[in-house]
């Protein structure tokens, strides 16, 4: 597995974060009929909050991103990216490790989404979290603080 750091985010990195997005996005947007070139890199700038995100590098270069955005009952696992060619090195599963200490030591319930189909979700299995409600695009997961 290759060196990584994790760094906050900034607005400067909204472009390369929006574009890495659709990058990774593509194939399970469009298997489910949902692919739109512009829409999948406007979804994220209209959420982008660098406060809650952190970028994550490899070698000194961009190669994913992560957002961990506080909410009322839980915080939300959101914007989990990771450079094709670095996915199923162990990275994402270092940095999701990270943040999920974090969150149990706050006591804090953790919810996401993934899309339905997408190779993530065993990922996220892997790591406690647990099919809570799905739609046809959608399966919303839990993970309870350990």
């Amino acid at each position: 597995m290759a060196d990584w750091k994790i760094r906050p985010a900034s607005r400067d990195d909204v472009e390369v974060v929006a574009e890495l997005r659709a990058v990774v996005l593509r194939a399970d947007l469009e298997r489910l009929g949902r692919y739109d070139e512009q829409r999948v890199r406007q979804r994220l700038r209209d959420g982008f909050a660098p406060a809650h995100t952190w970028v994550i590098e490899v070698g000194g270069a961009f190669a994913g991103c992560v957002s961990l955005r506080p909410a009322e009952d839980a915080h939300w696992l959101e914007h989990f990216y990771l450079a094709p060619h670095l996915q199923g090195s162990g990275i994402g599963a270092d940095v999701l490790r990270r943040l999920l200490e974090r969150c149990d030591r706050e006591g804090s319930l953790v919810r996401l989404n993934v899309l339905q189909g997408s190779p993530a979700r065993r990922l996220y299995e892997r790591h406690g979290f647990t099919a809570e409600t799905e739609d046809p695009v959608d399966v919303f997961m839990v993970r309870e603080p350990r």
